[in-house]
């Protein structure tokens, strides 16, 4: 039986060295590498998503790094096709390849997928939208925390940013009042099959190193001039791809809601409370392998299951 190609992806925190490790995994494999990070899909937001240097992207090649307009639609659901489709080609070049990012939600996406909902009345779909125009994100968390308590609970504990994303948040209620069951009623009922094997390397730190290492990134956007970066998007302020730490805190400045130190400070705060949200989602996956962010790359391919280790080309 032939041996199915491998996906290595790297994730864990914001600032903790995922694109340096992916770059060398990339080098160390001669493969290419491929980004599910959501923020840096697009080609109008560089400083504030950390978007990798020219040398970064000419050291390795780089797929889905700012390929998008903010202007686009793209779901989730787009990037699983897009990467898989990509993937596939991929791999008839190598049999290994490499994914990065701390999108959570896009990683179980090419990993693992999605799993299958009912069709639904599209009119369910208006009445959702007209309340919301009228009474707002409450109306949408008001009304999943009644129908599907557990899974309100389980996004307040893991995940509370989404239940500020009015799109997410628009989609469990209308799973919910248009099957009549719990949206959670849905999850982990699909098998999905991926024609590859995956392994996930995680890289971590102390919180003090974490938190010294976002700071540390934060003042160094704010010195490639992300304010300036802001400026010129500001007028597209209501587009959901500028709803992301970094952008939200600068444009409360540009707005005279608060001085520039407070934005600043802002933004490593709620870039810190992200990052704590990333670890609790990618530490559910028993399986991923983790590392202190400083091991050398040596020690990490040395603990790779021999199946990874083997294929080294």
């Amino acid at each position: 039986m032939q041996t199915p190609p491998l996906l290595l992806t790297v994730i864990g925190p914001t600032a903790i060295g995922k694109t340096a490790l992916a770059i060398a995994l990339a080098k160390h494999f001669g493969c290419e590498i491929l980004s599910c990070d959501s923020r840096q899909f697009y080609h109008e937001m560089r400083i504030g998503t950390a978007v990798p240097s020219p040398e970064e992207l000419a050291a390795a090649r780089h797929h889905c790094i700012q390929h998008i307009s903010i202007h686009d639609k793209y779901s989730v659901g787009n990037f699983e096709m897009e990467a898989l489709r990509l993937l596939n080609q991929l791999f008839q070049k190598n049999p290994i390849q490499i994914m990065v990012g701390g999108s959570g939600l896009y990683v179980d996406a090419v990993l693992r997928g999605f799993d299958e909902f009912p069709a639904l009345d599209g009119s369910i779909r208006d009445t959702i939208n007209q309340r919301f125009k009228e009474e707002g994100l409450a109306y949408l968390q008001e009304t999943l925390q009644k129908l599907d308590p557990h899974y309100y609970a389980k996004l307040t504990a893991e995940n509370p940013q989404t239940l500020q994303n009015p799109q997410r948040m628009k989609r469990f209620v209308e799973v919910c009042l248009g099957t009549g069951k719990p949206y959670s009623s849905f999850i982990g009922k699909k098998e999905n099959t991926r024609p590859f094997q995956s392994i996930c390397i995680g890289l971590e730190a102390e919180r003090h190193e974490l938190y010294n290492r976002i700071n540390h990134r934060v003042d160094q956007m704010m010195a490639d001039g992300l304010l300036e970066e802001v400026r010129t998007l500001y007028p597209q302020r209501h587009l959901n791809a500028l709803q992301t730490v970094g952008y939200r805190e600068l444009f409360a400045y540009i707005e005279g809601e608060v001085d520039l130190q407070t934005a600043v400070e802002n933004i490593k705060m709620n870039t810190r409370r992200f990052a704590k949200r990333q670890l609790t989602w990618f530490k559910r996956d028993p399986n991923t392998i983790w590392f202190h962010y400083a091991t050398p790359l040596e020690e990490i391919v040395k603990s790779l299951p021999f199946s990874a280790r083997e294929r080294n080309l």
